[in-house]
């Protein structure tokens, strides 16, 4: 068990959008950055693959904001931050998109045999997402999958997950809780996991299983996913990208002009 987390150690590119900080890397530099964080083993560090919802929860939870603030990356999983920093001087040719950074890194690295362990999904998601990956990546280790109930887990629950990936020795934890909860589950537990990196990718594991659809690729990278998503899903997403995307496009531009600063 780790006897402490280590967070972000400044190395990298970034700007800040609303007083969150953004890595301007791409995929491969996550990628390369991950294999080195393995290879260091020093401490556990969490990845936080965000976009304009997690900026504006943020902006509604001051604990919210340091919790990305204190991410190993904070890498933009979404078209408008990829512009905000192409505005501030960055090539960043395209967004971080989460289940692509997931099956890039298990491809890429599957001959090195790093463990992997799944956290998310609902039932049986987990282990189906496994599978996949398994049969199309050769050489990749799955060192477990767990699936938690849609409620809190008891202390006795939590305390068997941990115990779970302990013993599993993963090198790499797949989190696919959706944001805030995955980010808060990574700094929560990255004080009791040896695991040398945590990742949070939303419906990713949905995603890689079929179980939602994901948006054309032209969509995804013309900044249009959002539409996609809420007509698929109007009743569970509405607020997430009329109201907090209405908001992010008026602070933002504040921001820009200069008139809002942000901290």
């Amino acid at each position: 068990m780790s006897s402490g987390s280590v967070g972000y150690d400044g190395a990298n590119r970034e700007f800040s959008v609303l007083g969150v900080r953004v890595d301007a890397v791409q995929i491969p530099e996550v990628v390369e950055r991950v294999e080195e964080w393995i290879a260091r083993r020093e401490g556990c560090r969490y990845v936080a693959v965000t976009g304009m919802h997690g900026v504006m929860e943020a902006q509604h939870d001051g604990e919210f904001k340091t919790i990305l603030n204190g991410a190993g990356l904070v890498v933009a999983d979404g078209m408008p931050l990829v512009w905000i920093g192409r505005r501030h001087g960055f090539e960043m040719r395209r967004r971080v998109y989460g289940p692509e950074l997931m099956e890039t890194f298990c491809r890429e690295t599957a001959k090195k045999r790093y463990r992997h362990f799944f956290y998310g999904g609902a039932t049986e998601v987990g282990e189906e997402l496994a599978a996949r990956f398994a049969a199309r990546f050769p050489g990749m280790v799955v060192a477990g999958t767990y699936s938690p109930p849609f409620r809190a887990l008891t202390r006795e629950e939590d305390d068997e997950v941990i115990e779970a990936i302990e013993r599993a020795q993963a090198d790499v934890v797949w989190v696919g809780l959706s944001t805030p909860k995955q980010e808060r589950w990574m700094f929560e537990h990255r004080v009791r996991l040896s695991a040398p990196v945590l990742i949070g990718v939303g419906a990713a594991f949905d995603f890689h299983t079929g179980r939602v659809a994901q948006a054309p690729k032209w969509m995804r990278e013309h900044g249009l996913e959002w539409l996609f998503r809420l007509g698929m899903e109007p009743r569970r997403l509405w607020r997430r990208y009329l109201v907090y995307g209405a908001e992010f496009v008026a602070l933002g531009l504040l921001e820009l002009l200069g008139l809002k600063k942000v901290r």
